[in-house]
C-alpha cells in the first residue's frame, strides 16, 4: 500500500495518537485513572513519549510496524538507558484498519533501568557518503526481534509498563 510510505509520518503520528488512546483507556477501565502522558520538545535522548501511572515514569522510545512486515531489527538510542525505567516499544498494526497489536516490549519491570545496550551492534547509515562507505551511527543499537517481549493486548503491554495498578 503505497499510502503507508508516502503518508509515513501522518501514519506515525495516529499510531502514537492510538496507542496512547488505548493505554488512557486500560487506565480508565482498570479504574486507575493516573496515566499521565508527555511529549519531548526536542528528541535528542531517543524517546517519543513520557507516560507515568502507579509511580512509574516511563521514557518510551516507540517503534511501529504493520501487521506481516519482515522488518527483524530496530535501531534503539543509547540514551534511552539513562532514563529511568527507559524502555521500547514495538507496536504492530493492521494495515488496513489501524487496529494494534501485537506489542513487542524491550526493557526492565516497571521502575528498573532499561537493560545494557552495548553488547548489540553499533547501527550504520542506511544511505552512504560519496564514496559509498555506511558511516556508523554510535548512538544507535540494532535490535533483532527475538530481543523483546511480546505481548498482545494492551492489558499486558500496561501491566508491563506500570505494574498492576
Amino acid at each position: 500500500m503505497e499510502e503507508h510510505s508516502i503518508h509515513s509520518s501522518y501514519r506515525e503520528k495516529l499510531i502514537e495518537h492510538l496507542l496512547i488512546a488505548e493505554l488512557l483507556k486500560c487506565s480508565w477501565q482498570l479504574k486507575d485513572y493516573s496515566l499521565e502522558v508527555s511529549k519531548p520538545e526536542v528528541d535528542r535522548s531517543g524517546y517519543d513519549l513520557i507516560a507515568e501511572a502507579n509511580g512509574y515514569i516511563r521514557h518510551i522510545q516507540l517503534k511501529a510496524s504493520f501487521t506481516g512486515s519482515v522488518t527483524s531489527q530496530q535501531k534503539i538510542h543509547v540514551s534511552l538507558a539513562k532514563k529511568p525505567s527507559g524502555c521500547v516499544v514495538l507496536v504492530y498494526f493492521d494495515k488496513d484498519t489501524l487496529e494494534l497489536g501485537p506489542f513487542l516490549y524491550y526493557g526492565a519491570a516497571p521502575g528498573q533501568p532499561l537493560p545494557s545496550l552495548e553488547s548489540f551492534k553499533v547501527a550504520r547509515h542506511t544511505k552512504g557518503n560519496a564514496e559509498g562507505v555506511k558511516a556508523e551511527r554510535p548512538n544507535l543499537r540494532v535490535l533483532n526481534k527475538r530481543h523483546f517481549t511480546r505481548f498482545e493486548d494492551i492489558q499486558g503491554l500496561y501491566s508491563q509498563l506500570f505494574g498492576a495498578a
